[in-house]
């Protein structure tokens, strides 16, 4: 692979979106944004993910002043209503319970800052996943195995929370995890970044 001109930088914690981006084979730093994640009044999902993936990417600019750096951000609804990563197992519980035999929607935002010449990429990608009707015992038995708290929806899809699923609709599998990488990889060829070459 022929080495970007600029080094990448992921603005993110998310041990998720690290392994992502491992997948593409490209080296990178970690940046830790500190970014307030509540939403606006009104703020529908779509645009509280784009608005953050923006937020996180610019959080490390004065860091990096010359990176392409990568902010993402996902936010899952249920009827227009966010549902957030639960933190324990009671919240947890609860998103399951409703979320049992629904559809829910992941909208999971990428952006692409050029802090060199502030040349700014943002594009938000939505998932539909419809869940299998959830039985307490199905519920109580997920959590004991997969405590998913730092989850949207407390569904980690990518192991066993894939089990509480009865489809899922998306022109971006990895989108689902928390980084689209389709999205991304057209994002980078934009910027001169070509992960095959």
């Amino acid at each position: 692979m022929i080495p970007p001109s600029l080094p990448i930088v992921l603005a993110s914690t998310s041990r998720y979106r690290r392994e992502l981006l491992a997948r593409l084979g490209i080296p990178f730093d970690v940046f830790a944004p500190h970014v307030d994640e509540s939403a606006l009044p009104g703020e529908e999902p779509a645009a509280l993910a784009l608005r953050l993936s923006r937020l996180k990417a610019q959080a490390a600019q004065r860091a990096y002043p010359r990176a392409l750096i990568i902010g993402s951000d996902q936010v899952a609804a249920l009827d227009g209503a966010t549902l957030g990563k639960p933190g324990d197992y009671a919240n947890a519980f609860r998103q399951l319970e409703r979320m049992s035999a629904r559809q829910v929607e992941f909208h999971t935002a990428v952006s692409l800052l050029n802090s060199a010449t502030g040349a700014l990429q943002s594009e938000a990608t939505i998932v539909r996943v419809r869940f299998r009707p959830l039985s307490e015992e199905d519920i109580h038995g997920y959590l004991s195995k997969e405590p998913a708290f730092d989850c949207a929806g407390a569904a980690r899809v990518e192991s066993l929370g894939i089990a509480l699923c009865e489809r899922i609709d998306s022109e971006d599998p990895t989108a689902l995890i928390g980084l689209p990488l389709i999205t991304l990889v057209s994002m980078l060829q934009r910027e001169g970044v070509y992960v095959l070459r």
